[in-house]
């Protein structure tokens, strides 16, 4: 039982940055490291973050389930906000009760 519980926690909600484009990309993953590479190859990308190459890790959010995580995503496309976005960044507390707020 404690196994399923653990795997089923391994989701990570993601922000990426392009300097190129000077965009975010918000996005949600079992993989994330597998997910972070994909969307730095440019022989296996064939979507749109493919224009913004290179992508940095502005931050993430880990350990969550698959509901959160993509709640969590959803919410943080939901408030197309680079301001918003910067101040999650810069305050940790404010990741950890958007996580409560969200379950």
């Amino acid at each position: 039982m404690l196994i399923l519980f653990l795997f089923a926690m391994n989701h990570t909600t993601y922000v990426l940055y392009s300097s190129k484009l000077d965009r975010y990309y918000i996005g949600y993953s079992s993989s994330f490291v597998d997910r972070f590479q994909y969307h730095n190859d440019p022989t296996r990308n064939r979507i749109w973050t493919k224009r913004g190459m290179p992508w940095e890790i502005y931050f993430t959010i880990d350990g969550l389930d698959k509901t959160k995580a993509r709640k969590l995503e959803i919410h943080l496309k939901k408030m197309k906000s680079r301001e918003y976005i910067e101040k999650l960044k810069d305050n940790p507390e404010s990741i950890e009760e958007l996580k409560a707020l969200l379950a």
